[in-house]
């Protein structure tokens, strides 16, 4: 073998250079495209593949569903995170009922070897469904279903922000704390180090997940307040009339126990915000603030745009499916579940749960070439509304769909709420929060 010498290396290098610009010269970019589309690392698929796109709660439960539904399915879970975070049951980190292991402790890896589906950690950049393939940063995945939870995205535009910069400071100073577990450690890190004042909370319009949660966590963080004698009052500017979920439990807490401690101001319409004063602006007033979580509203996520799903007609950019079938019309090997769903049932932890078991059953169905009734998605919900002692009121509800209307509704016999705040219930949502995590990781 000859000796490469430096001389010959540099010589060499310099070729290939002139060449690659040579190639550029003459349209080489489709060549160089077609080189970065390469296939996934993954094992060769043992059955029809369903890859899901999205680890949250409808993405984990779907997944093992799948698999429990046909064995032989090979199931491929797609996450963008490192790690797990629950969204639901964080307001009570806030507050120290909770430590940040019971929302984080929970393994992708153990819910992918305990459920026999892989897991691949991955960002998903497109989809070509002609050709049945998922593209990501990690390489194309092709299908045989495919289903898309992406979860949500927010929108800013909704409370007045139409520029980069001050959503940029909007998401890092002051975060909703909805998305990523991130925001929470934010926001818990804000309620610490609170010296006094005024904490704003805000609540949007819409479909928002979780539509009790804002008020749980003014409760949450007054109940801090209270505990540790801090000057501090919650600010809660909602944009709805009133409380929609559970307003008399939440209600009677303020008026109750958090009389010097929470301020609700219904009705509120946010125009604008000027990060640098902490000054929200609205239609009639402007309100001065310490601290703030500041919630600007939901939409799908925008991975459903740049898919090319979106329902024109959804103001939340929500998806266009089959509202019994959840497939994309026309081409029942394509599902979206879970908040990035057009219907109007809650953006919850419980009723994504309860939708994904119901989807891994169409699809199975669908693969077996079987139709199967329309199942009614079900929620369960607690809100804690003290901290010390726990106590938490609760509500529950299940729909029915009206054929002619082609509308959802709550269904009055399965529907209804328990506001009488007691510890009894207090213990009950921890013990719903970790049965949906045994549910999903276990």
């Amino acid at each position: 073998m000859t000796k490469l010498t430096r001389r010959d290396f540099v010589k060499l290098t310099g070729a290939a250079l002139a060449a690659g610009m040579a190639g550029s010269a003459a349209h080489a970019a489709p060549e160089s495209a077609a080189i970065l589309r390469t296939k996934a690392y993954l094992p060769k698929p043992k059955g029809p593949r369903v890859v899901v796109v999205g680890a949250g709660t409808a993405g984990l439960t779907i997944a093992k569903y799948l698999k429990k539904e046909n064995a032989k399915l090979d199931v491929v879970l797609v996450e963008k995170r490192a790690m797990y975070s629950s969204c639901f049951s964080s307001n009570l980190w806030y507050s120290d009922v909770i430590n940040l292991e019971f929302l984080a402790e929970h393994s992708f890896l153990d819910a992918a070897r305990n459920g026999g589906y892989l897991f691949f950690s991955a960002t998903c950049t497109g989809v070509d469904r002609s050709s049945r393939t998922l593209f990501t940063d990690q390489g194309d995945v092709d299908y045989d279903y495919l289903v898309l939870a992406p979860g949500i995205d927010y929108d800013y535009e909704r409370i007045g922000i139409k520029d980069p910069e001050t959503e940029y400071r909007l998401r890092t100073e002051h975060p909703a704390g909805w998305m990523m577990g991130t925001e929470h450690v934010s926001i818990k890190r804000k309620i610490e180090n609170f010296k006094g004042g005024i904490f704003v909370q805000t609540v949007p319009s819409g479909n928002f997940r979780c539509k009790p949660a804002p008020y749980e966590r003014a409760c949450m963080i007054a109940s801090y307040f209270k505990q540790h004698k801090i000057k501090g009052k919650v600010l809660l500017l909602d944009h709805n009339p009133d409380i929609a979920v559970k307003k008399a439990g939440f209600h009677a807490a303020f008026e109750d126990m958090y009389k010097d401690y929470v301020e609700y101001v219904p009705s509120v319409n946010i125009t604008g915000v000027d990060v640098t004063k902490k000054t929200i602006e609205t239609e009639f007033d402007s309100y001065q603030f310490d601290a703030a979580a500041i919630y600007p509203g939901v939409r799908a996520s925008k991975l459903i745009e740049v898919v090319g799903l979106v329902d024109p007609k959804s103001p939340q950019k929500e998806a266009n499916i089959d509202v019994l079938r959840y497939h994309v019309p026309g081409d029942p090997r394509v599902y979206v579940a879970g908040d990035s769903r057009p219907m109007g049932f809650p953006k919850s932890a419980h009723l994504a749960n309860s939708e994904g078991k119901y989807v891994a059953k169409l699809i199975a169905a669908h693969e077996a070439g079987k139709t199967i009734e329309w199942v009614s998605p079900s929620s369960v919900c607690y809100s804690l509304v003290n901290a010390q002692p726990k106590e938490a009121i609760s509500m529950w509800v299940s729909y029915n769909y009206d054929g002619n209307t082609k509308a959802f509704s709550p269904a009055k016999e399965s529907t209804g709420t328990d506001e009488t705040r007691d510890a009894a219930k207090g213990e009950a949502a921890l013990d719903w929060a970790q049965t949906l995590y045994s549910d999903m990781f276990n």
